[in-house]
Order: C-alpha cells, then sequence, then structure tokens
C-alpha cells in the first residue's frame, strides 16, 4: 500500500482489535504505559499491524472515516462516557457530528400513532437546527430518521458501518447516507448482535444532549439508553400512554422517576431552549407524512391494524392516510375488527383496541 496513513491510528486500532481489550481496558493501557508503542509491547499476541493498516486501507477505498479521539472531527461528547470508543467509523457527512443533536428512540413493535409522533418530533427539532439521532431499528427509530432526512439524521449501528441492519431499510439508510451520517465502533463487516446492542446505546445517549422516549416496554433496549442519559446528566423525556399497553409502560416508569413528560416537539424546545440554535437551510417545505416502510400484504392487513392499535383512540383518517390500501376495503376490515369484538370504535370516528 502506498497510500500515507497516521501511524498512530493504526497502532490505535491494532490495541482495540485486540481480543480482550475493550474502551476500558485500552484507556488504562495508554494510561499506565503513556506511549501506545509500549501498550502494544505488553501484549502476549497483538492484533496484527497489517491487518490493521488493512482496515484503515477498506475505510478509504470505500469513502469512510475512521476518526480516532485525538482528531479534532471525533464527536466531543462521546467522551463524556468512561468507556468511550478510542476510534469510530463514520460513513457519510462527519460535520453531522458536531450539531446539537437530540436522540429519539422506542418500540421496534410500535404503534401507527407512536410511530407518526415520532416522526413529527423529529421534523419539528429538526426544522429548529437539531440533528435527530437514533437506532435504524424498526418502528420508532425508522420514523425519528424518516422525519429529519431533510435537516440531518445519525443513525448509530451495533454492527459495523457497512452492515444495514435491519435489511429492509437499504434504502433508508441510502436517504441518510445523502447529508446526514452512520457511525459505529465496531469492525467492517460486523454483524449485530445481542450483546452489541446495550453499546450502541451508550452511544446513542452520549451524542445527545437530550434523549425522547416514544415508546418502549418495562424492559427494553429504550431504557438502557435513558439510564446512560441519565447517569450522563442528559434530560430524558417521555411520551405518557395507556398503562394497558405493554408498550408504554417503560415511558410511565420513566415518568414516575422523573423523567420530563412531553406530547410535542414545542415540549421538548421549552426545556432544551432553541435561542443557540438557528433553523436549518431545509429548502423543502413539502409537507412530510409518515409512510410505512414496507406496503402491507392483503393477508396481513387485520394483523397490522391490530398491531398499530392501542387503547387510546386514534382516528380512522390516521389509517387512511398512511396506509396503501383501499379506503373502502379498510373501511370494511375495521368494521369487520369491530364485530369480532377486537377493537372499539369511539366518538369522533376514531378507533382503539378493546380495554
Amino acid at each position: 500500500m502506498n497510500t500515507y496513513f497516521d501511524q498512530t491510528k493504526i497502532k490505535w486500532l491494532q490495541l482495540i482489535r485486540t481480543q480482550g481489550i475493550g474502551p476500558i481496558k485500552f484507556w488504562n493501557l495508554l494510561k499506565k504505559y503513556e506511549d501506545i508503542e509500549r501498550a502494544i509491547e505488553t501484549l502476549k499476541d497483538p492484533y496484527p499491524y497489517a491487518k490493521a493498516e488493512a482496515e484503515l486501507y477498506e475505510h478509504q477505498k470505500r469513502g469512510y472515516h475512521l476518526i480516532a479521539a485525538y482528531e479534532e472531527n471525533y464527536p466531543s461528547r462521546l467522551k463524556r462516557l468512561n468507556d468511550f470508543p478510542p476510534l469510530i467509523s463514520v460513513a457519510g457527512n462527519i460535520d453531522s457530528l458536531g450539531k446539537p443533536a437530540i436522540a429519539i428512540v422506542g418500540a421496534r413493535n410500535a404503534s401507527l400513532g407512536g410511530r407518526k409522533l415520532s416522526f413529527h418530533f423529529a421534523k419539528g427539532l429538526g426544522e429548529k437546527g437539531w440533528v435527530i439521532v437514533s437506532g435504524l431499528a424498526r418502528g420508532i427509530d425508522e420514523a425519528a430518521h424518516k422525519g429529519s432526512l431533510k435537516t440531518k439524521t445519525i443513525a448509530v449501528l451495533a454492527g459495523g458501518v457497512d452492515h444495514i441492519y435491519p435489511p429492509e431499510h437499504e434504502s433508508l439508510y441510502k436517504e441518510i447516507l445523502e447529508d446526514g451520517a452512520i457511525i459505529s465502533e465496531m469492525p467492517l463487516g460486523t454483524s449485530p448482535s445481542a450483546s452489541l446492542f446495550p453499546r450502541r446505546n451508550r452511544l446513542i445517549a452520549a451524542l445527545s444532549q437530550g434523549i425522547v422516549i416514544v415508546e418502549a416496554a418495562y424492559k427494553s433496549g429504550s431504557l438502557i439508553t435513558a439510564e446512560y442519559a441519565l447517569d450522563l446528566g442528559i434530560d430524558v423525556f417521555a411520551v405518557p400512554g395507556s398503562p394497558l399497553d405493554p408498550r408504554c409502560q417503560g415511558c410511565n416508569h420513566l415518568l414516575k422517576q422523573g423523567a420530563l413528560l412531553v406530547q410535542s416537539a414545542s415540549d421538548i424546545l421549552e426545556v432544551i431552549g432553541i435561542s443557540d440554535h438557528p433553523q436549518t437551510n431545509a429548502t423543502d417545505t413539502t409537507p412530510a407524512e409518515y409512510t410505512p416502510s414496507i406496503l402491507i400484504k392483503p393477508s396481513d392487513i387485520k394483523k397490522q391494524i391490530l398491531e398499530d392499535l392501542t387503547t387510546t383512540p386514534i382516528p380512522i383518517e390516521i389509517f387512511l392516510e398512511n396506509y396503501n390500501y383501499p379506503p373502502g376495503e379498510l373501511m370494511s376490515l375495521l368494521a369487520e375488527l369491530e364485530l369480532q369484538g377486537l377493537l372499539i370504535r369511539h366518538p369522533g370516528n376514531c378507533v382503539s383496541l378493546v380495554l
């Protein structure tokens, strides 16, 4: 390889990629020996220099950035963590990493109302200059990214930045890259696993100046993200919901613990302020609406309706706006579900799950 590389960065890669070395041990070794070469010399089986160099080369070849903590464009907010990653991979616009940011996260199996709320939170905050951070997951995360595509959004991945998960978000992934960023601390090609998601969640919290939980089960990754935020002294906002809906139990728990109750983007802006965050330069003023990422199959439509409902009534118009399904047939299906005792109609042309 004839390309010039930062030799210190390669050696940092050697150390962090060595088996058994995580961020805390990395920083402890660096502090103890005060020199990266001396730290590597103490290892019995260090990661090969050639492989570390090849990883850096692969980033350059594919148009990714590998940013070390000693570089100016490393997100300073990550350094609030006691185990902040020595290096992060970034795909897309690295300038978005230094801008004011708010995280929006929540349930993967989110209700339609929850997804729309997440979308409009992201849109409203983005229009006031805030970058939206989330995890590219289904449900609330997906809606948050979609709501902030025009005003910058950052997706934090549990796997490598080149591993799109879930795979059906390939199109969304590419849209984010147009002006936002995808980041990860894991090597390229890493597939996400259960143990990596809490690590991903701590980065979501640390990158943000506030975190919004829209829907979340009592034991969920979103609550782990909230716990990281609280540990860092970051404001946690939660949307209240019916105690009968498992997707709302986590938010209600956070509210009892002192999280800030919010129902709109303006509620959040009242707390975090907007004076230092000017409106963005988004030029497309076309009204944006939340739309599902996958067309609903006729055989799945009833199941989808029941998944999207909660015990809180929502207008039928929301289904008509967001389902790619003939309105007449959709109304007939809602009537069938009502006759089966699975949903209930309310005044104002609203429906909900049966209590």
